[in-house]
């Protein structure tokens, strides 16, 4: 018996979310706004978060600074039952931060990475990869350090007998570096939406990427918004349409919180086709509420908007 079902291991930084804006910024001149919020950000969390609130035990490895940023970090993991017992505490960086300014439909963010970048394979201790039964990658580019070294990473999750699953997620520097070759052998889930697995194989259809990385990886979902999500194995190739919402309200962690059920179900030792299916509900789930965390206050609130919205049943 292991301690952690997940062990999830990424960026953590504070969201600055501003909202009725009047018009937009410029040099040399001021604007107000007339809302605005201070929560937990980052996609590893959302997905720590709402995979705690399924049902696994969870706990998070990710750095930030000794500043109320960090306590505020930390105290609202606490609050979704996320082990906080190995985060990593710095004096010599701040908390991360994002700033969010909302027009309608679209937004411009601006990162300060600080802390979560200085995370590297030397600050994670191969003692806490053997309490977890699973270990959880997310957002790789976001992170310096770890981008730099997220080769020697996934091979000490290996060599630690942890199951390991993997998002890249966005890169804003867009040079999309990433040796798929010789990392995905390691990778037993590979989570990827669409747009960033064309990014990092340099393809221009996900026909095309998904055959690049066939010979080297193991289990790949690839998240397709609104048209749902594809499984592919060395076996073949399942596609499963979306859960469609007609009312959603935002659509923000969607696909963190598809990675949450889907990995939620792999723990509890469902097969792919139900991890699916997990993955596909929980998505959808989460744009039946504002925020990343907004519809998964309980697993029987999940349950019910499941039932309300979807017609379907949670199989956890």
């Amino acid at each position: 018996m292991k301690k952690f079902d997940i062990l999830a291991l990424g960026e953590l930084n504070v969201d600055l979310l501003l909202n009725r804006i009047a018009g937009f910024p410029e040099v040399g001149k001021e604007i107000f706004a007339q809302d605005m919020t201070l929560t937990l950000g980052s996609s590893t969390a959302i997905f720590a978060a709402n995979a705690a609130t399924l049902g696994p035990k969870v706990s998070f490895v990710g750095m930030i600074g000794r500043d109320s940023f960090g306590d505020l970090v930390k105290s609202t993991l606490e609050q979704r039952h996320v082990d906080v017992s190995n985060l990593i505490e710095v004096d010599n960086a701040a908390t991360g931060l994002t700033a969010i300014l909302n027009y309608d439909n679209d937004r411009a963010n601006v990162t300060y990475p600080g802390a979560m970048s200085l995370m590297g394979v030397k600050d994670i201790r191969p003692e806490i990869i053997r309490e977890a039964k699973h270990v959880h990658v997310s957002s790789i580019f976001l992170q310096e350090t770890l981008h730099k070294e997220i080769y020697e990473i996934v091979k000490l999750v290996k060599d630690c007998g942890a199951t390991l699953s993997m998002d890249v997620q966005f890169d804003p520097a867009e040079t999309w570096e990433f040796d798929y070759a010789r990392i995905l052998p390691l990778v037993d889930i590979f989570m990827p939406n669409e747009q960033e697995l064309m990014a990092i194989t340099r393809k221009a259809t996900v026909e095309e990427a998904v055959e690049a990385i066939l010979p080297y990886a193991n289990v790949t979902v690839v998240k397709m918004g609104t048209r749902g999500s594809m499984l592919v194995t060395r076996d073949g190739r399942h596609h499963l349409p979306a859960m469609l919402n007609k009312s959603v309200v935002d659509a923000i962690g969607a696909g963190d919180s598809f990675d949450a059920g889907f990995i939620a179900a792999y723990v509890s030792g469902k097969p792919l086709d139900v991890c699916q299916r997990v993955g596909n509900l929980t998505g959808a789930v989460n744009t039946t509420a504002a925020g990343g965390t907004g519809a998964f206050t309980s697993k029987a609130a999940v349950e019910e908007a499941a039932r309300k919205h979807f017609g379907q049943k949670l199989e956890l």
